[in-house]
Parts: structure tokens; C-alpha cells; sequence
């Protein structure tokens, strides 16, 4: 069983250098203790998926420019989270409004070649099968 994922998760990306924290916005209006809950939809760059202070892919336009720039070596730049799909595999029997529910054991694939986790799920009581 995985826990169930809300507001306040904290995010790793295997290309990120900082952990992140998830943002859910309460328009499923459905909440897990006092935040919204995730779904596997909740994977907007920005809006949901917070940046990972700087990216050490090569994928990456930024990192990619900087280490031009530097003859080669690699030079990290600002991470775009930018996840290329929706979390994977989600909660496969919970559903919030007809989308699978997000839980802690689900990532996500970023477009510059990283893979998002869930290092904290934002609560620990709420289990999903």
C-alpha cells in the first residue's frame, strides 16, 4: 500500500540538486487531513512541480549553453521542471474526480532526462491500496 500524496509533498529529481516541495491546488476539493490531495495530473511545471535549484543535465537548454560556455565542463544550470507525462503509475484503485490518485511510490519523467520522486508524501496517515 502507498500513502497517499497532498500540498506540501517534497519532491526529488535524480538531476536536480535540492529537494522541492509539491503544490496542489484544492480544485478537486478533495483533502487528505488538511491538504488537497494529488492526483497524478498535478505535474505543471511551476505551478505544481517547484524547481530543483539547478539541473546537472546536459538535456537541459541551460545547463547545455553553460557548459558550452565553459569549454565542456559541465556547469549545472536553473532546473525547468518539466515532466513529460503524468505521474506514474498512480494509486491503481483511488480515484479524485475520475483521475488516478498520486501516491508516494509514483514518479515522474522529466523531459531533460531526470526522474522526479516522492521523498515525503506531505502526511503519513493516509494509506491508499
Amino acid at each position: 500500500m502507498g500513502i497517499q500524496v497532498t500540498h506540501t509533498a517534497i519532491c526529488k529529481c535524480t538531476m536536480g540538486a535540492a529537494p522541492a516541495p509539491l503544490k496542489v491546488l484544492p480544485m478537486n476539493k478533495v483533502l487528505c487531513g488538511t491538504f488537497p490531495a494529488a492526483t497524478v495530473n498535478d505535474m505543471v511545471p511551476f505551478l505544481n512541480v517547484t524547481p530543483f535549484g539547478v539541473c546537472k543535465s546536459i538535456k537541459n537548454p541551460i545547463t547545455a549553453a553553460l557548459t558550452a560556455a565553459n569549454l565542456g565542463k559541465l556547469t549545472p544550470g536553473a532546473c525547468i521542471p518539466l515532466l513529460s507525462g503524468p505521474w506514474s503509475p498512480g494509486a491503481p484503485t483511488v480515484k479524485i474526480n475520475n483521475i488516478k490518485a498520486l501516491d508516494n511510490s509514483s514518479t515522474g519523467k522529466c523531459s531533460f532526462g531526470g526522474t522526479v520522486m516522492i521523498q515525503f508524501a506531505g502526511q503519513v496517515l493516509t494509506m491508499i491500496p
